[in-house]
């Protein structure tokens, strides 16, 4: 048997990891069919199958798991041996792959971003937006972004961007002037309200907080997305009470598209933090992006 090359093994890890060549291929920087051609040829030099595919996921057969198992720390003992090479370089180099949720990577991500590659130029950051808390390392990123209640006790976090966000309530002056302005939550339930829904198909609720008191509303209305460009612009027209992150509505409440509702029942929560799993060996980009948050913190 021939021995396989370390380079089909990385990839099988990877697709393994990913349960996805097409996720895989993307964390990895090539094709899809690339990784396919490896996993065939891997395969056939073992003369074993390591795969399951179905045309919904890929999972490891008894023997691609005891593969995994057994050469998983290898390979990253290997990417860590090679990352050592970072301390003899006047800045780290690499890629630094995040998955972070869409109001961080629209709102929040970017001038901290910014700031951080400008001072890093060996670094590359790769961004990746999903509103569903993953297990970041088994899909292939080195850390992920998320609000505190997303996040498991066993991660170490990192506080970044703002410690302090809220939710908001807004109509357009058209409809509050058609239907009236609600005093109370429970209002709701008799006005139009634009829903959101996850990428899991969980229709967002409204949650206010008065002293102590929480109403929880379930919003109906003439639309639901999960596009926040869509109801948003569904809310300046008219359509319905829109409820969301300050950041989204405070452009338009600036300018009087929007006129903010139920100000004292609005729920304030801290802001995000960058999550990782302990490990001994930290890459050098996610140990520069570490110290980068800890030191915008001081400032």
């Amino acid at each position: 048997m021939t021995d396989p090359d370390l380079s089909d093994l990385g990839a099988f890890m990877a697709v393994t990891r990913a349960r996805s060549f097409r996720g895989a291929a993307a964390l990895r920087g090539v094709s899809p069919s690339s990784l396919s051609e490896a996993m065939r040829r891997l395969e056939a030099q073992l003369g074993v199958r390591l795969l399951n595919r179905t045309t919904r996921s890929v999972t490891p057969t008894e023997a691609g798991q005891r593969l995994l198992e057994r050469i998983a720390p290898a390979l990253d003992d290997i990417s860590g041996a090679l990352d050592t090479l970072n301390s003899f370089r006047d800045s780290p180099t690499g890629t630094l792959r995040l998955n972070v949720p869409t109001i961080v990577t629209q709102r929040v991500l970017p001038p901290l971003a910014a700031r951080f590659l400008a001072a890093h130029p060996g670094i590359t950051l790769e961004v990746t937006t999903n509103d569903t808390f993953i297990d970041v390392l088994a899909a292939g990123f080195d850390a992920g972004i998320r609000y505190d209640e997303s996040i498991a006790r066993d991660m170490i976090a990192v506080p970044l961007g703002p410690r302090v966000q809220r939710f908001v309530a807004a109509a357009s002056p058209a409809y509050l002037a058609a239907h009236g302005t609600p005093r109370h939550p429970t209002d709701l339930l008799q006005h139009a309200c634009i829903g959101h829904r996850f990428q899991s198909g969980v229709l967002a609720a409204w949650g206010f907080v008065r002293k102590g008191k929480t109403v929880r509303i379930t919003p109906s209305g003439p639309l639901v997305a999960s596009m926040i460009d869509l109801e948003l612009h569904g809310a300046e027209a008219g359509l319905g009470l829109i409820y969301t992150f300050d950041e989204y509505l405070r452009p338009s409440i600036d300018r009087g598209a929007l006129v903010p509702v139920l100000e004292e029942w609005w729920q304030s929560f801290s802001g995000p933090f960058l999550y990782y799993p302990s490990r001994t060996h930290m890459p050098a980009p996610l140990r520069a992006f570490v110290d980068f948050l800890k030191a915008e913190a001081k400032a």
